[in-house]
């Protein structure tokens, strides 16, 4: 029993062998591979950081609009404060409008 159990030992453990030599072989290709994933930007990942940006600067721009003409309208009926805001936040979406997209 003992001889058939000993001759049976390589055919049951070869999977074993087998399986841990192809997981070393293949190790350094995936980490590669995994690598090259990680240090590259896919076109479509680009178009969505492209689109997050644009939207960003959109809402910055919708609501420093909207600062400015409720300055503009405070500054016509005679608040200083507000005429300095108005300048101000003309330059700040003037700054943005310049910036490159």
């Amino acid at each position: 029993m003992i001889k058939f159990a000993l001759l049976a030992l390589p055919l049951l453990l070869g999977g074993c062998v087998t399986s841990v030599i192809k997981e070393v072989v293949t190790l350094p290709v995936k980490v590669v591979s995994k690598t090259a994933d990680v240090m590259t930007t896919s076109q479509s990942e680009a178009d969505e950081k492209r689109g997050r940006d644009i939207r960003k600067r959109e809402e910055s721009l919708g609501k420093l609009s909207r600062k400015r003409d409720k300055a503009r309208e405070e500054c016509a009926d005679g608040d200083d404060k507000a005429c300095d805001d108005y300048t101000r936040l003309e330059g700040e979406i003037e700054a943005i409008k310049d910036q490159p997209s």
